[in-house]
């Protein structure tokens, strides 16, 4: 009798230490999942204002037909990713796109003095830094949650689990060099 109480006592234990480790694996999970959705959502308005942007300076630079090209393909290739490194390859495309728009705006003094391109610019200024701040939070997020299932015992349960490593969401190289600005 004592030893099948001891028995019992040893699975309910297993069984409540697997249960607690699925559940914080699985909120673990899901806040990898929310911060990522954050991120997607102000890509999607920094993607949302660039025809904006484009169409105000389509009526001062007409002619820049290719700057206004990259950054529609640039647009398409976003909207069509479906991954951290997806993403992080359109955000490159976009960076490089906006740079030439803004090389564009610079040959016509007037345009950067319109109104609606100073209030596109300053939206899409403060989209760029929530953007940095939500790939900051997903970042931490696969930060905690990869570092939880690579830890002993975790690594086990997440093993058996089917609980795998995510992505961080890196950017390229190129957008890690600093811009030249000249006036």
């Amino acid at each position: 009798m004592k030893k099948s109480l001891i028995i019992i006592g040893a699975i309910i234990l297993i069984i409540i230490m697997i249960g607690g480790t699925y559940n914080r694996l699985a909120v673990l999970d899901e806040r990898v999942d929310s911060a990522w959705a954050q991120v997607e959502n102000v890509l999607k308005r920094r993607a949302d204002l660039i025809p904006n942007l484009v169409n105000t300076v389509k009526g001062y630079a007409s002619h820049e037909k290719e700057v206004l090209t990259e950054i529609t393909e640039a647009r398409t290739k976003f909207n069509s990713a479906n991954s951290p490194q997806e993403y992080a390859e359109a955000n490159t495309d976009f960076n490089r796109a906006l740079t030439s728009l803004y090389a564009v705006v610079e040959n016509y003094p007037d345009l950067k003095a319109n109104e609606n391109f100073s209030e596109l610019q300053y939206e899409l200024a403060g989209t760029e830094n929530r953007i940095s701040t939500e790939r900051m939070r997903y970042n931490e997020s696969v930060e905690k949650f990869n570092s939880t299932i690579r830890r002993f015992p975790t690594n086990i349960m997440a093993g058996i689990l089917r609980f795998d490593k995510r992505q961080y969401f890196e950017i390229s190289p190129e957008d890690a060099e600093v811009p030249e600005v000249s006036f």
